[in-house]
């Protein structure tokens, strides 16, 4: 399939009898989960048999699956605790994408929160990542790096920033790229113009490299272009607007990458996948193309 089209999932009772329950209902290609507790620090070990299940479930299904490493992860905070904590829940969570056959593991790439210290969070990076990146097997999870809406001291929220940090990590093997369009938008992308999707994913290419873009955050946003609010809404209810999304999905780039929805309602069992139906309209609209 050229885009699997899914949502992040509550995974509520469990990965499997929560999670894939629901990804079932919303009739979902592929889905993005918690492995613990979103806002806080403490790791989840998980079970280990439960992990088992749910990767064998997923490869059976056809299903995609992707991990999102917790909000509080900054690794360019100035703060010793908080940095040492980041890299720690980064390392735990590609382990636990590991063990459930994740394809990989999204991490916003954070802020330097002080003035001037760009240079000084992106040496903290490097320090930080490249040996967790090292011990990755060849064949091991992505760590998909999610440019963020561009508010505070952002180290990358704009398609150009990611050059710096990519360099910053010797662009290893196992990074790539997760762009959320609300996100992307919020930053300044020109998603609402006719060919600006298609104009942001060819200098994504361009700084990035071929094939970096491995999942797609599909989000419409309730604010306008270059707010820096990082507000998701649904596809077509937003400033986005549905046209963008047509041209995402029949761009080079995204060839094979899963277009997973964070919008309001995509991920609740009790919605019929919410927007995913609309997503999936696009996708056969934009094959027509």
């Amino acid at each position: 399939m050229r885009n699997p089209v899914g949502s992040h999932v509550f995974v509520g009772s469990g990965l499997v009898s929560g999670a894939l329950r629901t990804a079932a209902t919303i009739e979902a290609e592929a889905i993005q989960v918690f492995v613990g507790n979103p806002r806080g620090w403490a790791p989840s070990a998980g079970d280990p048999a439960i992990d088992e299940a749910f990767g064998t479930t997923c490869t059976d299904r056809g299903l995609r699956s992707f991990v999102h490493a917790p909000y509080l992860v900054n690794l360019g905070s100035p703060t010793a605790a908080t940095y040492e904590r980041s890299v720690a829940t980064v390392e735990h969570n590609l382990r636990r994408a590991t063990r459930l056959g994740a394809e990989g593991v999204v991490v916003h790439t954070g802020s330097c929160v002080e003035d001037g210290a760009v240079d000084a969070a992106l040496r903290q990076v490097r320090e930080g990542l490249l040996p967790v990146l090292d011990r990755l097997a060849d064949d091991g999870p992505w760590l998909l790096l999610e440019p963020t809406a561009g508010q505070g001291r952002s180290l990358c929220s704009m398609v150009d920033e990611l050059e710096p940090y990519l360099d910053a990590l010797d662009r290893h093997p196992r990074v790539g790229i997760c762009l959320d369009t609300c996100h992307a938008f919020a930053a300044g992308a020109p998603l609402d113009e006719p060919g600006g999707a298609t104009r942001t994913l060819d200098r994504l290419v361009e700084v990035a490299g071929p094939g970096r873009l491995r999942l797609v955050h599909a989000n419409d946003s309730k604010d306008p272009r270059g707010s820096l609010r990082d507000r998701h809404e649904r596809i077509g209810d937003g400033h986005v607007g549905e046209e963008a999304f047509l041209e995402l999905f029949a761009h080079p780039a995204t060839e094979g990458v899963p277009f997973v929805a964070e919008t309001p309602g995509s991920g609740d069992g009790g919605v019929p996948g919410a927007c995913l139906p609309l997503l999936k309209k696009l996708r056969e609209l934009a094959g027509d193309r």
